[in-house]
Protein backbone atom coordinates (compact mmCIF):
# COMPACT_ATOMS: atom_id res chain seq x y z
CA UNK A 1 0.00 0.00 0.00
CA UNK A 2 1.21 3.45 -0.90
CA UNK A 3 2.07 5.48 2.19
CA UNK A 4 0.74 9.04 2.36
CA UNK A 5 2.89 11.83 3.72
CA UNK A 6 1.33 14.14 6.30
CA UNK A 7 0.73 17.00 3.79
CA UNK A 8 -0.80 14.55 1.28
CA UNK A 9 -3.02 13.10 4.01
CA UNK A 10 -4.21 16.56 5.01
CA UNK A 11 -5.01 17.39 1.40
CA UNK A 12 -7.00 14.18 1.09
CA UNK A 13 -8.95 14.94 4.24
CA UNK A 14 -9.65 18.49 3.07
CA UNK A 15 -10.87 17.12 -0.29
CA UNK A 16 -13.19 14.63 1.41
CA UNK A 17 -14.43 17.31 3.87
CA UNK A 18 -15.08 19.86 1.15
CA UNK A 19 -16.73 17.33 -1.17
CA UNK A 20 -18.97 16.08 1.62
CA UNK A 21 -20.10 19.59 2.45
CA UNK A 22 -20.55 20.33 -1.25
CA UNK A 23 -23.05 17.49 -1.41
CA UNK A 24 -24.66 18.77 1.78
CA UNK A 25 -25.08 22.19 0.20
CA UNK A 26 -27.19 20.78 -2.61
CA UNK A 27 -29.17 18.55 -0.25
CA UNK A 28 -29.93 21.19 2.39
CA UNK A 29 -29.81 24.38 0.33
CA UNK A 30 -27.52 26.03 2.91
CA UNK A 31 -24.25 27.54 1.65
CA UNK A 32 -21.84 28.45 4.43
CA UNK A 33 -19.54 31.21 3.15
CA UNK A 34 -16.61 29.76 5.12
CA UNK A 35 -16.70 26.70 2.89
CA UNK A 36 -15.99 29.07 -0.01
CA UNK A 37 -12.95 30.60 1.67
CA UNK A 38 -14.41 33.40 3.80
CA UNK A 39 -12.38 33.99 6.98
CA UNK A 40 -14.63 36.26 9.03
CA UNK A 41 -11.52 37.66 10.72
CA UNK A 42 -12.20 41.32 9.89
CA UNK A 43 -8.85 41.63 8.10
CA UNK A 44 -9.10 39.55 4.95
CA UNK A 45 -11.41 40.66 2.16
CA UNK A 46 -14.28 38.14 2.08
CA UNK A 47 -16.53 39.53 -0.66
CA UNK A 48 -15.16 37.12 -3.30
CA UNK A 49 -16.06 34.13 -1.15
CA UNK A 50 -19.50 35.53 -0.33
CA UNK A 51 -20.21 36.13 -4.02
CA UNK A 52 -19.05 32.61 -4.87
CA UNK A 53 -21.48 31.19 -2.31
CA UNK A 54 -24.29 33.29 -3.80
CA UNK A 55 -23.40 32.16 -7.32
CA UNK A 56 -23.33 28.50 -6.28
CA UNK A 57 -26.72 28.76 -4.58
CA UNK A 58 -28.20 30.54 -7.61
CA UNK A 59 -26.88 27.88 -10.02
CA UNK A 60 -28.52 25.21 -7.87
CA UNK A 61 -31.87 27.00 -8.15
CA UNK A 62 -31.65 28.94 -4.89
CA UNK A 63 -30.89 28.55 -1.22
CA UNK A 64 -29.57 30.22 1.91
CA UNK A 65 -26.14 31.82 1.94
CA UNK A 66 -25.13 31.51 5.57
CA UNK A 67 -22.68 33.76 7.44
CA UNK A 68 -21.76 32.34 10.88
CA UNK A 69 -20.46 34.64 13.61
CA UNK A 70 -17.49 36.70 12.48
CA UNK A 71 -16.49 39.98 10.86
CA UNK A 72 -16.62 39.80 7.07
CA UNK A 73 -14.66 42.62 5.43
CA UNK A 74 -16.25 43.17 2.06
CA UNK A 75 -16.52 45.10 -1.18
CA UNK A 76 -19.59 44.86 -3.42
CA UNK A 77 -21.81 41.81 -2.90
CA UNK A 78 -24.10 40.83 -5.80
CA UNK A 79 -27.48 39.39 -4.88
CA UNK A 80 -29.22 36.82 -7.10
CA UNK A 81 -32.83 35.63 -7.41
CA UNK A 82 -34.12 32.91 -5.07
CA UNK A 83 -31.39 33.66 -2.50
CA UNK A 84 -31.55 34.31 1.24
CA UNK A 85 -28.53 36.04 2.77
CA UNK A 86 -28.59 35.02 6.44
CA UNK A 87 -26.35 36.70 9.02
CA UNK A 88 -26.11 34.76 12.25
CA UNK A 89 -25.98 36.48 15.65
CA UNK A 90 -22.47 37.91 15.89
CA UNK A 91 -21.97 38.03 12.11
CA UNK A 92 -21.20 41.45 10.62
CA UNK A 93 -20.58 42.40 7.00
CA UNK A 94 -18.19 45.37 7.10
CA UNK A 95 -17.79 47.72 4.16
CA UNK A 96 -14.03 47.90 3.64
CA UNK A 97 -12.15 51.19 3.45
CA UNK A 98 -9.04 49.48 2.04
CA UNK A 99 -8.48 50.30 -1.65
CA UNK A 100 -12.22 50.93 -2.17
CA UNK A 101 -11.80 51.82 -5.83
CA UNK A 102 -10.96 48.23 -6.74
CA UNK A 103 -13.40 46.30 -4.57
CA UNK A 104 -16.64 48.23 -5.07
CA UNK A 105 -18.63 48.40 -8.29
CA UNK A 106 -18.60 51.78 -9.99
CA UNK A 107 -21.57 53.97 -10.83
CA UNK A 108 -23.40 52.57 -13.83
CA UNK A 109 -24.96 54.47 -16.73
CA UNK A 110 -28.65 54.63 -15.89
CA UNK A 111 -31.82 55.58 -17.73
CA UNK A 112 -32.00 59.05 -16.23
CA UNK A 113 -29.69 61.25 -14.18
CA UNK A 114 -31.57 64.54 -14.56
CA UNK A 115 -34.64 64.59 -12.34
CA UNK A 116 -33.29 63.25 -9.03
CA UNK A 117 -30.16 63.37 -6.90
CA UNK A 118 -27.11 61.31 -7.86
CA UNK A 119 -27.76 58.86 -5.05
CA UNK A 120 -31.12 58.02 -6.62
CA UNK A 121 -29.61 57.73 -10.10
CA UNK A 122 -26.98 55.02 -9.45
CA UNK A 123 -27.39 51.65 -7.78
CA UNK A 124 -24.27 49.53 -8.29
CA UNK A 125 -21.90 51.62 -6.16
CA UNK A 126 -23.04 49.87 -3.01
CA UNK A 127 -21.95 47.31 -0.44
CA UNK A 128 -24.83 44.93 -1.30
CA UNK A 129 -26.99 45.33 -4.39
CA UNK A 130 -29.41 43.52 -6.67
CA UNK A 131 -31.11 44.50 -9.92
CA UNK A 132 -33.96 42.84 -11.86
CA UNK A 133 -34.28 40.12 -9.23
CA UNK A 134 -37.14 38.21 -7.61
CA UNK A 135 -37.65 36.26 -4.40
CA UNK A 136 -34.74 37.42 -2.27
CA UNK A 137 -34.29 38.02 1.45
CA UNK A 138 -31.78 39.61 3.80
CA UNK A 139 -32.21 38.08 7.23
CA UNK A 140 -30.65 38.59 10.66
CA UNK A 141 -29.97 38.76 13.55
CA UNK A 142 -26.51 39.84 12.39
CA UNK A 143 -25.40 43.29 11.23
CA UNK A 144 -24.32 45.29 8.20
CA UNK A 145 -21.75 48.02 8.96
CA UNK A 146 -21.05 50.55 6.22
CA UNK A 147 -17.71 51.49 7.79
CA UNK A 148 -15.88 52.25 4.54
CA UNK A 149 -18.77 53.86 2.69
CA UNK A 150 -18.36 57.50 1.73
CA UNK A 151 -19.07 59.67 4.74
CA UNK A 152 -19.51 62.94 2.85
CA UNK A 153 -21.35 62.24 -0.39
CA UNK A 154 -20.75 65.81 -1.62
CA UNK A 155 -16.99 65.25 -1.99
CA UNK A 156 -17.02 62.45 -4.55
CA UNK A 157 -20.33 60.85 -5.44
CA UNK A 158 -18.57 58.17 -7.53
CA UNK A 159 -17.41 56.30 -4.47
CA UNK A 160 -19.48 53.52 -2.93
CA UNK A 161 -22.02 55.16 -0.66
CA UNK A 162 -24.95 52.81 0.01
CA UNK A 163 -25.34 49.72 2.20
CA UNK A 164 -28.19 47.80 0.56
CA UNK A 165 -29.71 48.65 -2.83
CA UNK A 166 -32.54 46.90 -4.66
CA UNK A 167 -33.57 48.12 -8.10
CA UNK A 168 -36.50 46.84 -10.13
CA UNK A 169 -37.07 43.75 -7.97
CA UNK A 170 -40.06 41.87 -6.56
CA UNK A 171 -40.86 39.65 -3.60
CA UNK A 172 -38.26 40.95 -1.15
CA UNK A 173 -37.94 40.39 2.60
CA UNK A 174 -35.57 42.32 4.89
CA UNK A 175 -35.98 41.08 8.44
CA UNK A 176 -34.24 41.18 11.85
CA UNK A 177 -31.03 42.72 10.49
CA UNK A 178 -29.16 45.67 12.04
CA UNK A 179 -27.58 48.47 9.98
CA UNK A 180 -24.80 50.62 11.40
CA UNK A 181 -23.52 53.72 9.57
CA UNK A 182 -25.30 53.01 6.31
CA UNK A 183 -23.81 55.70 4.06
CA UNK A 184 -26.08 57.76 1.84
CA UNK A 185 -28.81 55.12 2.31
CA UNK A 186 -28.86 52.15 4.64
CA UNK A 187 -31.67 50.69 2.51
CA UNK A 188 -32.56 52.03 -0.94
CA UNK A 189 -35.43 50.24 -2.68
CA UNK A 190 -36.36 51.61 -6.11
CA UNK A 191 -39.09 50.03 -8.21
CA UNK A 192 -39.54 47.13 -5.78
CA UNK A 193 -42.92 45.37 -5.59
CA UNK A 194 -44.09 43.27 -2.65
CA UNK A 195 -41.49 44.48 -0.16
CA UNK A 196 -41.45 43.53 3.53
CA UNK A 197 -39.13 45.29 6.00
CA UNK A 198 -39.67 43.93 9.50
CA UNK A 199 -37.89 44.18 12.87
CA UNK A 200 -34.94 46.07 11.41
CA UNK A 201 -32.72 48.37 13.51
CA UNK A 202 -30.86 51.21 11.78
CA UNK A 203 -28.40 53.60 13.46
CA UNK A 204 -26.92 55.64 10.65
CA UNK A 205 -25.41 58.87 9.42
CA UNK A 206 -27.91 59.66 6.64
CA UNK A 207 -31.22 58.21 5.37
CA UNK A 208 -32.36 55.05 7.11
CA UNK A 209 -34.63 53.60 4.45
CA UNK A 210 -35.78 55.17 1.18
CA UNK A 211 -38.74 53.45 -0.48
CA UNK A 212 -38.97 54.84 -4.01
CA UNK A 213 -41.49 53.99 -6.75
CA UNK A 214 -42.46 50.85 -4.82
CA UNK A 215 -45.80 49.04 -4.58
CA UNK A 216 -47.25 46.79 -1.92
CA UNK A 217 -44.85 47.63 0.89
CA UNK A 218 -45.03 46.64 4.54
CA UNK A 219 -42.70 48.33 7.06
CA UNK A 220 -43.22 47.12 10.61
CA UNK A 221 -41.53 46.93 14.02
CA UNK A 222 -38.51 48.94 12.83
CA UNK A 223 -36.38 51.49 14.67
CA UNK A 224 -34.40 54.10 12.75
CA UNK A 225 -31.97 56.57 14.33
CA UNK A 226 -30.66 59.11 11.79
CA UNK A 227 -29.48 62.48 13.15
CA UNK A 228 -28.36 63.90 9.79
CA UNK A 229 -31.18 62.84 7.48
CA UNK A 230 -34.56 61.15 7.23
CA UNK A 231 -35.48 57.97 9.06
CA UNK A 232 -38.24 56.33 7.02
CA UNK A 233 -38.68 58.12 3.71
CA UNK A 234 -41.07 57.44 0.83
CA UNK A 235 -40.17 58.90 -2.57
CA UNK A 236 -41.29 58.67 -6.19
CA UNK A 237 -38.41 59.72 -8.44
CA UNK A 238 -37.88 59.41 -12.20
CA UNK A 239 -35.12 56.84 -11.63
CA UNK A 240 -37.02 54.13 -13.53
CA UNK A 241 -37.21 56.38 -16.58
CA UNK A 242 -40.86 57.22 -16.00
CA UNK A 243 -43.06 58.56 -13.22
CA UNK A 244 -44.36 55.79 -10.98
CA UNK A 245 -46.33 56.18 -7.75
CA UNK A 246 -45.30 54.69 -4.44
CA UNK A 247 -48.54 53.01 -3.41
CA UNK A 248 -50.21 50.50 -1.13
CA UNK A 249 -47.84 51.10 1.80
CA UNK A 250 -48.26 50.36 5.49
CA UNK A 251 -45.85 51.66 8.15
CA UNK A 252 -46.71 50.37 11.61
CA UNK A 253 -45.20 49.90 15.07
CA UNK A 254 -42.04 51.84 14.18
CA UNK A 255 -39.84 54.30 16.09
CA UNK A 256 -37.72 57.13 14.65
CA UNK A 257 -35.17 59.32 16.42
CA UNK A 258 -32.11 61.51 15.90
CA UNK A 259 -29.75 60.82 18.79
CA UNK A 260 -26.03 61.06 18.05
CA UNK A 261 -25.02 58.44 15.51
CA UNK A 262 -24.13 55.15 17.17
CA UNK A 263 -25.67 56.05 20.50
CA UNK A 264 -28.91 54.23 19.78
CA UNK A 265 -27.24 50.87 19.25
CA UNK A 266 -24.92 51.27 22.25
CA UNK A 267 -27.81 52.34 24.48
CA UNK A 268 -26.42 55.74 25.52
CA UNK A 269 -28.89 57.87 23.46
CA UNK A 270 -26.59 60.89 23.39
CA UNK A 271 -27.64 64.38 22.34
CA UNK A 272 -24.22 66.03 22.27
CA UNK A 273 -23.43 66.43 18.54
CA UNK A 274 -23.94 70.15 17.91
CA UNK A 275 -23.71 69.73 14.11
CA UNK A 276 -26.55 67.22 13.77
CA UNK A 277 -29.74 68.33 12.02
CA UNK A 278 -31.80 66.00 14.23
CA UNK A 279 -33.89 64.93 11.24
CA UNK A 280 -34.81 61.30 11.86
CA UNK A 281 -38.44 61.62 10.84
CA UNK A 282 -41.05 59.80 8.74
CA UNK A 283 -41.42 61.71 5.49
CA UNK A 284 -42.64 61.40 1.96
CA UNK A 285 -42.35 63.85 -0.85
CA UNK A 286 -38.96 65.43 -1.46
CA UNK A 287 -38.72 63.45 -4.71
CA UNK A 288 -42.31 63.36 -5.90
CA UNK A 289 -42.66 62.84 -9.66
CA UNK A 290 -44.94 59.82 -9.47
CA UNK A 291 -46.82 60.67 -6.30
CA UNK A 292 -48.16 58.58 -3.41
CA UNK A 293 -51.46 56.82 -2.83
CA UNK A 294 -53.14 54.35 -0.49
CA UNK A 295 -50.78 54.75 2.46
CA UNK A 296 -51.34 54.05 6.15
CA UNK A 297 -49.02 55.04 9.02
CA UNK A 298 -50.02 53.91 12.49
CA UNK A 299 -48.67 53.21 15.99
CA UNK A 300 -45.37 55.06 15.58
CA UNK A 301 -43.14 56.93 18.06
CA UNK A 302 -40.93 59.96 17.32
CA UNK A 303 -38.25 61.04 19.79
CA UNK A 304 -35.84 64.00 19.55
CA UNK A 305 -36.26 64.48 15.79
CA UNK A 306 -38.44 66.21 13.23
CA UNK A 307 -42.09 65.30 12.78
CA UNK A 308 -44.31 63.97 10.01
CA UNK A 309 -43.75 65.49 6.56
CA UNK A 310 -46.08 64.92 3.61
CA UNK A 311 -44.90 66.73 0.49
CA UNK A 312 -45.52 66.77 -3.24
CA UNK A 313 -43.60 69.37 -5.22
CA UNK A 314 -42.74 67.71 -8.57
CA UNK A 315 -46.17 67.09 -10.09
CA UNK A 316 -47.22 63.88 -8.35
CA UNK A 317 -50.58 63.17 -6.72
CA UNK A 318 -50.42 62.64 -2.95
CA UNK A 319 -53.77 61.15 -2.02
CA UNK A 320 -55.65 58.74 0.21
CA UNK A 321 -53.38 58.73 3.26
CA UNK A 322 -54.41 57.74 6.78
CA UNK A 323 -52.18 58.46 9.78
CA UNK A 324 -53.16 57.53 13.34
CA UNK A 325 -51.85 56.74 16.81
CA UNK A 326 -48.66 58.79 16.72
CA UNK A 327 -46.69 59.89 19.79
CA UNK A 328 -43.87 62.46 19.63
CA UNK A 329 -41.50 64.00 22.17
CA UNK A 330 -38.84 66.74 21.88
CA UNK A 331 -39.66 67.60 18.27
CA UNK A 332 -37.17 70.01 16.69
CA UNK A 333 -39.35 71.40 13.87
CA UNK A 334 -42.98 71.10 12.72
CA UNK A 335 -44.76 68.09 14.27
CA UNK A 336 -46.99 68.02 11.17
CA UNK A 337 -45.88 69.46 7.82
CA UNK A 338 -48.01 69.21 4.68
CA UNK A 339 -46.73 70.94 1.57
CA UNK A 340 -48.08 71.17 -1.97
CA UNK A 341 -45.45 73.07 -4.00
CA UNK A 342 -44.22 73.66 -7.53
CA UNK A 343 -40.48 72.94 -7.62
CA UNK A 344 -41.30 70.85 -10.74
CA UNK A 345 -38.07 68.92 -11.08
CA UNK A 346 -39.26 66.71 -13.93
CA UNK A 347 -40.02 66.67 -17.66
CA UNK A 348 -41.04 70.00 -19.14
CA UNK A 349 -44.78 70.53 -19.25
CA UNK A 350 -45.56 68.49 -16.12
CA UNK A 351 -48.53 69.97 -14.28
CA UNK A 352 -48.52 70.91 -10.59
CA UNK A 353 -49.62 67.95 -8.48
CA UNK A 354 -52.35 67.63 -5.89
CA UNK A 355 -52.47 66.82 -2.18
CA UNK A 356 -55.88 65.50 -1.13
CA UNK A 357 -57.85 63.13 1.06
CA UNK A 358 -55.51 62.95 4.05
CA UNK A 359 -56.65 62.00 7.55
CA UNK A 360 -54.48 62.48 10.67
CA UNK A 361 -55.84 61.41 14.06
CA UNK A 362 -54.88 60.40 17.58
CA UNK A 363 -51.63 62.34 17.83
CA UNK A 364 -49.82 63.33 21.03
CA UNK A 365 -46.82 65.69 20.97
CA UNK A 366 -44.83 66.99 23.95
CA UNK A 367 -42.17 69.73 23.94
CA UNK A 368 -42.14 70.79 20.29
CA UNK A 369 -39.98 73.55 18.77
CA UNK A 370 -41.57 76.98 19.35
CA UNK A 371 -40.57 78.46 15.98
CA UNK A 372 -42.70 76.50 13.56
CA UNK A 373 -45.85 74.89 14.91
CA UNK A 374 -47.69 72.65 12.47
CA UNK A 375 -47.60 73.96 8.88
CA UNK A 376 -50.15 73.02 6.21
CA UNK A 377 -49.92 75.01 2.99
CA UNK A 378 -50.55 74.80 -0.71
CA UNK A 379 -49.75 77.55 -3.23
CA UNK A 380 -51.97 80.11 -4.97
CA UNK A 381 -54.34 78.34 -7.34
CA UNK A 382 -53.45 74.91 -5.98
CA UNK A 383 -55.14 74.12 -2.69
CA UNK A 384 -54.63 71.16 -0.41
CA UNK A 385 -58.00 69.41 -0.51
CA UNK A 386 -60.13 67.42 1.91
CA UNK A 387 -57.94 67.34 5.03
CA UNK A 388 -59.26 65.87 8.28
CA UNK A 389 -57.53 66.35 11.65
CA UNK A 390 -58.93 64.86 14.84
CA UNK A 391 -57.98 64.05 18.43
CA UNK A 392 -54.66 65.91 18.40
CA UNK A 393 -52.98 67.28 21.52
CA UNK A 394 -49.72 69.25 21.21
CA UNK A 395 -47.61 70.90 23.93
CA UNK A 396 -45.16 73.43 22.48
CA UNK A 397 -42.10 74.75 24.23
CA UNK A 398 -43.39 78.30 23.88
CA UNK A 399 -41.49 81.56 24.23
CA UNK A 400 -42.47 82.99 20.83
CA UNK A 401 -42.87 86.71 20.15
CA UNK A 402 -45.56 88.46 18.13
CA UNK A 403 -44.66 88.75 14.45
CA UNK A 404 -46.64 90.20 11.57
CA UNK A 405 -44.17 89.27 8.85
CA UNK A 406 -45.51 88.04 5.52
CA UNK A 407 -44.85 84.36 4.91
CA UNK A 408 -43.39 83.84 1.44
CA UNK A 409 -45.13 81.41 -0.90
CA UNK A 410 -41.72 79.89 -1.80
CA UNK A 411 -43.42 77.82 -4.50
CA UNK A 412 -40.22 76.44 -6.03
CA UNK A 413 -38.22 75.88 -2.86
CA UNK A 414 -37.01 72.56 -1.52
CA UNK A 415 -39.77 71.60 0.94
CA UNK A 416 -38.77 71.91 4.59
CA UNK A 417 -40.60 73.42 7.60
CA UNK A 418 -37.70 75.87 8.05
CA UNK A 419 -38.27 77.32 4.56
CA UNK A 420 -40.75 79.84 5.96
CA UNK A 421 -38.79 80.89 9.03
CA UNK A 422 -40.53 81.56 12.34
CA UNK A 423 -44.30 81.30 11.89
CA UNK A 424 -46.83 83.93 13.01
CA UNK A 425 -48.82 81.31 14.97
CA UNK A 426 -47.38 78.80 17.40
CA UNK A 427 -49.93 75.96 17.03
CA UNK A 428 -51.14 75.57 13.44
CA UNK A 429 -50.64 77.62 10.28
CA UNK A 430 -53.05 76.83 7.42
CA UNK A 431 -52.92 78.39 3.93
CA UNK A 432 -54.52 77.60 0.56
CA UNK A 433 -56.80 74.76 1.66
CA UNK A 434 -60.20 73.60 0.39
CA UNK A 435 -62.15 71.48 2.83
CA UNK A 436 -60.57 71.43 6.30
CA UNK A 437 -62.27 69.50 9.10
CA UNK A 438 -60.89 69.81 12.64
CA UNK A 439 -62.32 67.95 15.61
CA UNK A 440 -61.05 67.66 19.16
CA UNK A 441 -57.80 69.62 18.66
CA UNK A 442 -55.94 71.37 21.48
CA UNK A 443 -52.60 73.17 21.53
CA UNK A 444 -50.82 74.77 24.49
CA UNK A 445 -47.37 75.97 25.54
CA UNK A 446 -45.01 75.16 28.40
CA UNK A 447 -43.80 78.79 28.50
CA UNK A 448 -45.79 81.88 27.54
CA UNK A 449 -46.07 82.45 23.77
CA UNK A 450 -47.36 85.81 22.51
CA UNK A 451 -48.56 84.51 19.13
CA UNK A 452 -52.02 83.27 18.23
CA UNK A 453 -52.64 79.54 18.47
CA UNK A 454 -54.13 79.13 14.97
CA UNK A 455 -53.87 81.15 11.77
CA UNK A 456 -56.08 80.44 8.74
CA UNK A 457 -55.22 82.11 5.42
CA UNK A 458 -57.26 81.38 2.28
CA UNK A 459 -59.07 78.40 3.77
CA UNK A 460 -62.37 77.40 2.16
CA UNK A 461 -64.89 75.15 3.88
CA UNK A 462 -63.46 75.30 7.39
CA UNK A 463 -65.36 73.06 9.82
CA UNK A 464 -64.17 73.15 13.46
CA UNK A 465 -65.54 71.37 16.51
CA UNK A 466 -63.97 71.26 19.96
CA UNK A 467 -60.82 73.16 18.88
CA UNK A 468 -58.90 74.93 21.66
CA UNK A 469 -55.73 76.94 21.95
CA UNK A 470 -54.00 78.33 25.01
CA UNK A 471 -53.12 82.01 24.69
CA UNK A 472 -51.02 84.52 26.53
CA UNK A 473 -52.55 87.77 27.75
CA UNK A 474 -53.68 89.92 24.81
CA UNK A 475 -53.23 87.20 22.16
CA UNK A 476 -56.06 85.81 20.06
CA UNK A 477 -56.58 82.07 19.85
CA UNK A 478 -57.70 82.25 16.19
CA UNK A 479 -56.78 84.53 13.30
CA UNK A 480 -58.57 84.44 9.94
CA UNK A 481 -57.51 85.88 6.59
CA UNK A 482 -59.78 85.34 3.58
CA UNK A 483 -61.24 82.28 5.25
CA UNK A 484 -64.72 80.77 4.88
CA UNK A 485 -66.34 78.71 7.62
Amino acid sequence: MKRLTIPALLLSLIFIYTNTFGQAFQQTGIYNVKMFGATGNGQTLDSKAINQAIDSAAKAGGGMVYLPAGNYLSGSIHLKSNISLYLEQGATIIATDKDPGSVYDQEEQTVNMVYQDSGHSHFHNALIWGENLHDISILGPGAIWGKGLLKDYKKDSKEANKSLVLYNCRNVIIRDITFRHGGWFAILATGVDNLTIDNVKIDTNRDGMDIDCCRNVRVSNCTVNSPYDDGICLKSTYALGFARATENVTITNCQVSAYDEGSFLDGTYKREDKQAYRTGRIKFGTESNGGFKNITITNCVFDFCQGLALETVDGGLLQDVTISNITMRDIVSAPIFLRLGARMRGPQGTAVGELRRVSISNVRVYNSNPAYGCIVTGIPGHDIQDLQLSNIRIYYEGGGKVTDKQISEAEKNYPEPSMFGTMPSYGFYFRHISGLKMNDIEVSFLNDDARSAYLFDDVKGLDMQHVKGQTAKGAAAFKYINTQH
